[in-house]
């Protein structure tokens, strides 16, 4: 039986310790050592679990984390998914036009596409894996709207029709809090909610078209045992504050910005996540240049205690296992 994790002790742990930890957002290439393709890990639960576990049991990351697919919760409302067996699946088109059909949307059960699936993957990680917290995954409420509006439209929607884009963006949050709230009951010990188009507006616009309705959501599920950890890896430096201003428990960032700026606004008593390029570095790099670039990264974070160092986002299909030992390895020397 798993013993409950105190994730707020677990943080503090991780900033009063003397060596860096690392959770990088990585399953794809646990379901290449599974031998299964990525179509089977996005649809069968007990995939996508073997694929975490065999993670877990392969690589000493600081926590277990789930496949970052943004299409899940758009599925679900009733977006159509296009799916290939190794690559991850895409949102095709759109499904609203109008402020009319934002009005007609209705906010799906927890049983509608994949979800059941989803959560039983979290809910078999979170009893098989032990020894680690299990961090499970969500899209946020802008970038879901994104996907049901598409994108360049709700850029335009949230200056022409604010309201009708705000109501959107509560359905959207209506979900993916009922969303959290399962997965908090599968027991897992956190989410990692992505919302890389807040990325897209500046500063008061991503707090209120997106760190407003995150922060609503972060108030109703994080506690001792459950953390939501905010990534956005379409912060360039622009939009730190607003991302801090949801009180989540801890930040991920993206490559494209840097690592010890944007954690100089992280609060001390938050953790501060990132940012090797998860597809030139992990994915296209040599060996020795992921050697190299973890090294710098962990040299420029050394003075920041709340760092942990991850990937910019979900490594992608096809990342080598010999650039993740690289990456390891690396960590394991700067720590000695």
């Amino acid at each position: 039986m798993k013993k409950k994790i105190n994730m707020t002790e677990w943080m503090r742990g991780i900033i009063s310790r003397k060596d860096v930890v690392a959770i990088p957002v990585m399953t794809h290439p646990g379901i290449e050592i599974t031998g299964n393709s990525v179509l089977n890990a996005v649809t069968d639960g007990h995939v996508h679990h073997k694929s975490i576990e065999a993670l877990a049991a392969k690589y000493p990351t600081a926590a277990a984390t789930v496949i970052m697919d943004l299409t899940v919760e758009a599925e679900a409302f009733g977006a159509q998914i296009a799916f290939s067996e190794n690559e991850v699946p895409a949102v095709i088109g759109h499904l609203l036009d109008s402020a009319a059909d934002i009005d007609r949307l209705v906010v799906p059960s927890l049983h509608s596409g994949r979800v059941p699936q989803y959560l039983k993957a979290n809910l078999l990680a979170a009893r098989t894996i032990t020894d680690r917290p299990v961090i499970g995954g969500c899209i946020g409420p802008f970038s879901l709207a994104g996907r049901l509006y598409d994108m360049s439209e709700i850029m335009m929607l949230i200056y022409q029709d604010p309201a009708a884009a705000h109501r959107l963006l509560a359905k959207c949050s209506e979900f993916i809090l009922k969303l959290c709230m399962a997965l908090k009951e599968t027991g897992v010990n956190g989410v990692m909610m992505a919302e890389p188009a807040a990325g897209l507006m500046s500063d008061d616009d991503c707090k209120r078209f997106s760190s407003d309705y995150v922060k609503d959501i972060v108030d109703q599920v994080q506690d001792d045992y459950f953390t939501v950890i905010l990534h956005n890896c379409g912060n360039t430096g622009h939009c730190t504050k607003a991302m801090v201003a949801t009180g989540a428990g801890a930040y991920h960032f993206g490559n494209k910005c840097d690592m010890a700026e944007v954690t100089a606004e992280v609060p001390e008593g938050a953790l501060s996540m990132g940012n090797l390029d998860p597809v030139s570095v992990f994915k296209d790099a040599t060996p020795e240049d992921v050697r190299r670039d973890t090294l710098d990264l962990l040299e420029k974070m050394r003075q920041y205690p709340n760092f942990v160092l991850s990937s910019g986002c979900d490594t992608p299909p096809h990342t080598s296992l010999e650039n993740i030992d690289a990456f390891f390895d690396a960590l394991a020397e700067f720590n000695r």
